[in-house]
């Protein structure tokens, strides 16, 4: 396996999320659309309407509309909607309740998409596990039959130029008692952890794997590879630790992966300064390297193709990637494209057909 080609040296500030500029995307090129029967359930994705970046039904049916077979969607928490009263570890409950009126919104419209057919929702797990057990409790009730479970945010790094951590964390959080007793809180309700982290803390991924067997954990985006600040230097050995690290987590199988979500982290190509946008063929070259790694690992069976959007939406349009996702799973069987594409997201989130 090749290890990824080096960026630009023109200078970039990757691993941020801005608005995307509408003019640069419609630079990109005009794509026929790959394989456009394949249903595609999209893994994850974002609503949301922060100070000038909205990306609520309205901008997402435009992107879904856009020529891929969208059957249906995973809403992943954006920190977005929250109550603004009440009790503090409740707020994000808000958002679950802001995505189900979207989702139902968008069913009584009747388009072909099922959009937030699962949702992912957030607890503080520095609360311990009873106040998460409870927060649980009250996002079941709000999800109105589409809660599937949390996302912990656990990203750290010791460099101040990644600056992707959040509020708070620290490292080899994930082997603290503390924070395992709540993942057994959502292990017992027999819901879904999708974890965030960066590469370098795959090793306590798959020792949480390893530590709770009977939690169905999802690793986000491809495991987060770095290749920006002190990882733009030494890529080859990066990459090599990267995929150590995946293939190490791959080896517990209550770990699905999803495919995707690297835009902003790896830093193969310059989203922030270069003229046009890339196609999808471009895309698919440039990485080929992660997710190959990563269906080699996990399995066709146990990987899931996610947008990211509207995040990824800063380097490519949505019809884009989804091609450059068909360009990368090309050669596989019918079996194998229906896992990667809905079926191993519709298991994994317990999604009706």
């Amino acid at each position: 396996m090749n290890a990824p080609a080096s960026p630009t040296t023109r200078p970039t500030e990757f691993g941020r999320i801005f608005p995307p500029d509408e003019n640069w995307l419609a630079r990109q090129p005009q794509e026929e659309i790959l394989l456009p029967g394949l249903p595609i359930i999209d893994a994850h994705h974002h609503l949301w309407y922060h100070p000038g970046f909205r990306y609520l039904l309205e901008e997402f049916a435009a992107d879904t509309g856009s020529g891929h077979t969208v059957i249906g969607t995973v809403h992943a928490e954006a920190m977005s909607g929250y109550r603004t009263d009440g009790p503090t570890e409740l707020r994000p409950v808000g958002e679950t309740e802001t995505i189900a009126r979207l989702a139902a919104t968008s069913d009584a419209a009747g388009g072909p998409t099922k959009v937030a057919a699962g949702i992912i929702g957030r607890a503080d797990f520095g609360l311990g596990a009873a106040i998460v057990d409870n927060v649980v409790e009250h996002h079941i009730t709000a999800g109105q039959g589409r809660f599937r479970g949390l996302r912990f945010g656990a990203s750290w790094d010791a460099s101040e130029e990644i600056k992707l951590s959040h509020p708070g964390n620290r490292p080899h959080m994930l082997a603290e008692p503390a924070i395992r007793d709540c993942a057994r809180v959502v292990a017992d309700r027999d819901l879904t952890l999708d974890l965030w982290i960066l590469s370098p803390q795959l090793a306590d991924a798959a020792e949480l794997a390893e530590a709770i067997p009977e939690l169905r954990l999802v690793l986000n985006h491809c495991g987060a590879p770095l290749g920006f600040g002190p990882y733009a230097t030494d890529r080859a050995e990066h990459f090599a630790t990267w995929a150590r690290g995946i293939r190490e987590v791959a080896e517990r199988p209550n770990v699905v992966c999803k495919l995707g979500g690297i835009l902003a982290t790896a830093a193969a190509f310059d989203y922030r300064t270069t003229p046009t946008p890339p196609t999808s063929e471009e895309l698919a070259a440039l990485w080929h390297p992660w997710f190959d790694t990563c269906i080699d690992a996990f399995g066709p069976d146990r990987c899931m193709f996610e947008s990211n959007f509207p995040v990824d939406k800063m380097g490519t349009r949505y019809a884009t990637l989804w091609n450059t996702f068909k360009r990368l799973a090309s050669g596989a069987s019918e079996t194998e494209l229906a896992s990667l594409f809905s079926e191993t997201a519709r298991r994994t989130y317990r999604l009706a057909r």
